[in-house]
């Protein structure tokens, strides 16, 4: 449900832009992307791209409906709004801020974060939405390029209403069962992933103290019903800011279900 409220301003737009006036459609899509902005700063959640993408791409959308003709709008606006939601997935990626894992990532204990097969879901799942969007636009910029009266209004010509939006709403479609059935067939095996986590002991600890801290450690972290088992410390620590007794230590688990 995370991603949904995420996504929320541009399904209000999608659902509008054809139906009202397009500074209505944009207006009240910004006031939804501030809305989920501002919902999320109370809930003290850090800025999500998609909610600062949205905010940013909504503005400038709103600033260009008011200033361009109404006839250069019916042309382009579909294809702007699916260019802003492009390139707000594909720089969160490029800078190290999927918006894929920043909804996937909640709730989930670090160790899952932290698993290369967490990484890998986030990245390919990431990459399905940036193509789905990237196919959005490139579909919706056709009519208006190839055939120069096309608009998002015109429901009898094959080429405008296909491109601008019959194409891009299949691709919306195949992303989100991507993101539904993917995650589901990759962690099938997610208790057997490699977990990795650090824990604090004394420097001073020998080896067996070591090992007993880990799996405490790892046990905390666990959810109900589970517990951790073949824990691995790793080959040396690093003194704590400060505090040259205490070390943080690396280690990995993996997690089965707890015996009765």
């Amino acid at each position: 449900m995370g991603i949904l409220f995420g996504f929320a301003p541009w399904i209000i737009y999608w659902v509008l832009v054809g139906n009202v006036p397009f500074l209505t459609a944009v207006l009240v899509a910004l006031a939804v992307a501030v809305a989920t902005f501002v919902i999320s700063r109370i809930a003290g959640t850090p800025g999500r791209t998609l909610e600062v993408g949205a905010l940013g791409t909504f503005v400038v959308l709103t600033i260009l409906t008011m200033v361009l003709s109404q006839d250069f709008l019916q042309k382009w606006i579909q294809p702007l709004s699916n260019a802003g939601i492009f390139l707000v997935a594909l720089t969160g990626l490029l800078i190290g801020k999927p918006f894929v894992q920043e909804y996937a990532a909640a709730g989930q204990p670090p160790g899952v974060v932290e698993s290369d097969l967490f990484k890998r879901i986030v990245t390919i799942l990431t990459w399905i939405w940036v193509a789905a969007f990237g196919g959005m636009t490139v579909s919706s910029a056709i009519p208006p390029i190839v055939q120069g009266d096309a608009t998002i209004l015109d429901t009898r010509t094959p080429l405008s209403f296909i491109c601008y939006w019959v194409i891009p709403a299949v691709l919306l479609g195949v992303a989100a069962l991507a993101s539904r059935i993917l995650p589901d067939r990759m962690t099938a095996g997610m208790n057997d992933i490699v977990r990795k986590t650090t824990f604090v002991a004394y420097s001073e600890a020998a080896i067996d103290e070591l090992y007993y801290l880990a799996q405490e450690h790892a046990n905390r972290e666990v959810g109900a019903g589970q517990e951790a088992y073949d824990v691995r410390v790793g080959g040396s620590g690093t003194p704590l800011l400060g505090d040259d007794t205490r070390m943080s230590w690396p280690s990995t688990y993996k997690v089965r279900d707890r015996k009765r």
